[in-house]
């Protein structure tokens, strides 16, 4: 963390305010950037640009490129499970199978409208060093409880399908959400258009009967 001045009582508090903005420009231009150029394409001068700040500042707040790059990763997982984790509790009352459509609109809508981090992370979490994943990962087994929680309360409600198997189903579900990153262009088809078709392919494959079309 940096080192605030301390020879006035009002220059440390200013001194703070100013830190933490400066930090948080820094994550805001490194996730934007590594959410369109990738792990590999991310540099420091680009993100001192984007963030308007002296490329050497960066080492101010964080040790390395790569202790950067983890910060955003994280904090784009941890965004996400907090997001779904919240939406879910305010829906507490519907259905096993509603909350599972809950969660699948409010995760694809998020990672594609809501945040770079989110963006950023589904994209580039698997190229980081093994050495520097220990947040991504446990925070990623985190939010896989969620799933998988509302899988299971799904079967045994009795709304799955018979012979559907509820791990793959949740992978594949999963999978495909998670890969619209990669395709899908705010020019193109509409997100409310893409949660639409996303909400038939998991109830017209997955689940019985149920009504969950897009308001």
């Amino acid at each position: 963390m940096p080192r605030l001045a301390t020879n006035n009582a009002s220059s440390a508090p200013l001194a703070t305010t100013k830190s933490a903005k400066t930090r948080a420009r820094i994550l805001d231009a490194t996730a934007h950037i590594l959410c369109r150029k990738g792990f590999s394409g991310t540099r420091l001068s680009d993100i001192a640009d984007r963030a308007e700040c002296q490329a050497p500042a960066i080492y101010y707040y964080f040790e390395s490129r790569e202790d950067l790059i983890e910060e955003v990763i994280w904090q784009g997982m941890a965004h996400l499970h907090d997001h779904v984790r919240k939406a879910l509790k305010a829906a507490s009352s519907v259905s096993p199978a509603e909350r599972l459509n809950i969660a699948l609109e409010q995760h694809l809508r998020f990672i594609l409208t809501e945040s770079d981090y989110t963006m950023a992370a589904i994209r580039n979490a698997a190229q980081m060093p093994i050495e520097l994943r220990d947040r991504q990962l446990a925070e990623q087994q985190k939010y896989a409880v969620l799933w998988r929680k509302l899988f299971r309360d799904v079967r045994t409600a009795g709304q799955l399908r018979p012979g559907v198997d509820e791990r793959l189903a949740r992978m594949l579900i999963l999978g495909s959400l998670n890969w619209s990153t990669e395709w899908w262009q705010p020019r193109g088809e509409s997100v409310d258009t893409l949660v639409q078709n996303a909400k038939r392919m998991l109830n017209g494959g997955f689940l019985k009967e149920v009504d969950n079309e897009v308001d």
